[in-house]
């Protein structure tokens, strides 16, 4: 077995580790040396990162004063360990080479403080991933979605918090949203907070509520999102982004299951199933001071991480249809070449970038696609039908605008009609229109919201 460890300059920092042989899917990290020795914990390919170090929030907790808080974050990445350095104070050793990335073989040791972990292959559970294609409104036929779903079954029926975590698009609210419906809340209020959706100022009484004369303007008292979640559910949108000085009230509503409004003089009670999620990493954010290690902890009682699109083998297809379909169309008006371009394409924006691209497809055709595709329409091909909607294109655009402000407009003006439609097809109720959409309520309320009053 040849092993080689790769180094970006003459530095100690290792950016790779790679094994001739196939690692497993399933890994056992045991302390072989320290104090904690005897200690272990098992990473397979459906559990989220797990944390070494000192803090209560680590999966693996040590006892060792010369390890940080938050050490070392492992994650199985495409049936690969990968080891990450948190910024730890004392680094982190890989057969005496100093780390701050690697990929990890069965048989590494790894040096964090006074204390020796070993790398273990284990026995990867032999029960396969469910046939399932969705939970709740999550679409996915992928193994690393399928893979999910059991522990979203399970987080469903039971109120511990539960933080979600993935990139932009990844469809964590969708996710939030499913749980409460899957759960014995479902009859409950589900509440969204969107940490980035509220002034600065404003955050504090939104949260929490707030008297009347408690602050300039409040002319009225104000229940918070706390209270008016009260028996439901209660997502805390981009909970990264909340400011570190009310990281810690929110602790105590956590804490003690009461809120306090802004002005009063007394708590008020309330029982909340608290969800949060984020698109940043709040193990890094913690290690530079932004967000509260106990916070997290009381946060992250259970974490679920979604996979982005690129890792979702065989999801583009699969998502793509169901989006024609919810646009009105059969899968076939996707051509096959255009079909191809997208599953070898990135999506940085991940589903939410796809549901764009084919919605923009289905109503512009190539004017749609980026690149410089020529804006025409074949008349003679569609008949009226072409004539029609070149007639509106031509009043939507305008020539003094560049060509991504032009499309821009074209598609907000999609998306108006669109959303009206769906509005009237299913008696202008929010929720079913959402459903029917296949994004969030509350994003499908953003939509709505943009329409101009008539």
């Amino acid at each position: 077995m040849a092993r080689e460890l790769e180094f970006d300059d003459k530095t100690t920092a290792v950016l790779a580790a790679r094994d001739e042989r196939p690692a497993p899917a399933s890994f056992r990290i045991r302390v072989v040396g320290g104090s904690d020795a005897g200690k272990e914990v098992v990473l397979d390919e459906s559990r989220p990162p797990v944390l070494v170090g000192q803090s209560p929030a680590c999966d693996l907790r040590l006892a060792d004063r010369a390890v940080s808080r938050r050490h070392v974050r492992l994650e199985i990445v495409g049936g690969r360990l990968r080891l990450t350095d948190l910024g730890s104070r004392n680094g982190t050793f890989v057969d005496a080479v100093q780390v701050i990335e690697v990929l990890l073989p069965p048989g590494a040791t790894v040096t964090v403080g006074s204390t020796v972990l070993r790398v273990e292959s284990s026995e990867p559970r032999p029960q396969a991933p469910p046939a399932a294609q969705s939970f709740g409104s999550m679409l996915g036929g992928s193994v690393e979605m399928r893979r999910l779903y059991p522990l979203c079954a399970r987080l469903a029926a039971v109120a511990v918090p539960v933080l979600i975590e993935g990139e932009t698009g990844t469809g964590k609210e969708v996710l939030a949203e499913s749980l409460h419906a899957m759960g014995p809340r479902a009859g409950g209020p589900y509440v969204v907070f969107d940490c980035t959706a509220v002034p600065p100022s404003m955050v504090e009484a939104t949260l929490f509520g707030h008297e009347r004369g408690s602050f300039t303007g409040a002319v009225t008292a104000r229940s918070g999102v706390f209270e008016r979640a009260h028996g439901g559910t209660l997502l805390i949108d981009e909970i990264g982004d909340l400011d570190i000085s009310l990281q810690p009230k929110l602790l105590r509503v956590v804490e003690r299951g009461e809120v306090q409004r802004l002005g009063a003089s007394a708590p008020i009670k309330v029982d909340v199933r608290l969800l949060a999620a984020t698109r940043r990493d709040l193990d890094r954010e913690i290690q530079a001071g932004r967000f509260r290690d106990d916070l997290f902890h009381r946060l992250a009682v259970a974490r679920v991480e979604l996979p982005p699109l690129r890792r979702r083998q065989g999801d583009v297809r699969l998502l793509a249809a169901h989006f024609c379909k919810q646009l009105g169309h059969e899968p076939s008006a996707i051509a096959p070449e255009l079909l191809q371009r997208w599953l070898d394409a990135e999506w940085p924006g991940n589903v939410r970038e796809l549901k764009n691209a084919v919605a923009r497809h289905l109503m512009l055709g190539e004017l749609g696609e980026t690149g410089t595709a020529p804006f025409e329409i074949d008349l003679e091909e569609g008949g009226q039908h072409d004539a029609s909607l070149l007639e509106w294109l031509d009043r939507c655009i305008d020539p003094g605008l560049p060509l991504v402000q032009a499309r821009q407009r074209v598609i907000e003006q999609f998306e108006n009609r669109y959303i009206t439609r769906l509005l009237e097809a299913h008696g202008g109720s929010v929720k079913d229109a959402a459903k029917a959409a296949g994004v969030a309520k509350r994003y499908f309320q953003l939509l709505k919201a943009r329409i101009p009053k008539s």
